[in-house]
């Protein structure tokens, strides 16, 4: 998540001086954001070494590891708040790391892609897929192996043990309340153990 106003809106939904796990983290920008403005201390989880390094320059305490591999590393509720931005749609075991999740924070904060965006129905309805500045890649070449929706993840959250307790869009860094399953390109949902 790089775009400085939709990680605000994020880090909002963290409550101060949570222990936070960042799965997927990038280059540590939110993590340092968390630590810094919200006094939150934890880690991230990153598979790309230009990345982790990124996070090591930014004083962000990371593990290199690939996601797929599970969170064993990590005990039963050992996090107040478990974030997943942009990160499940390039996981093969999306409901096993959802039900990790579930065990290792209290909370979750996830967001991906939404398929269900108007541009993206309307490339789908011209006989293309589509390609956003949220799903930015060409369907040949793209690190996305799931894409989903706002009706898809509901349903999927309780499956795996999470309760929805908010959900909202982002668009252009901007909070999506009304029909965001159409008018959100970004699915941002908060979450409990159920």
């Amino acid at each position: 998540m790089s775009d400085r106003q939709a990680m605000a809106l994020i880090a909002e939904l963290v409550p101060k001086g949570s222990r936070v796990l960042d799965l997927g983290c990038g280059n540590g920008a939110l993590l340092a954001l968390l630590r810094d403005e919200r006094g939150c201390t934890g880690y991230g989880v990153e598979i790309d070494d230009a990345k982790v390094l990124e996070c090591v320059k930014r004083g962000v305490n990371v593990i290199q590891r690939n996601l797929d591999e599970g969170l064993g590393l990590f005990r039963d509720g050992s996090f107040d708040v478990v974030l997943q931005l942009d990160t499940l749609q390039h996981l093969r075991n999306t409901a096993e790391l959802l039900r990790e999740t579930a065990r290792v924070g209290r909370s979750a904060i996830v967001s991906f892609p939404n398929f269900a965006h108007w541009p993206n129905r309307f490339s789908v309805l011209r006989g293309r897929m589509p390609v956003t500045k949220t799903l930015p890649y060409q369907w040949y070449d793209t690190p996305n192996i799931r894409v989903g929706t706002f009706a898809d993840f509901e349903v999927l959250a309780g499956q795996c043990g999470l309760r929805v307790l908010q959900s909202f869009g982002l668009h252009n860094g901007r909070k999506v309340d009304a029909w965001p399953n159409l008018m959100a390109s970004t699915a941002v949902f908060r979450l409990e153990r159920g």
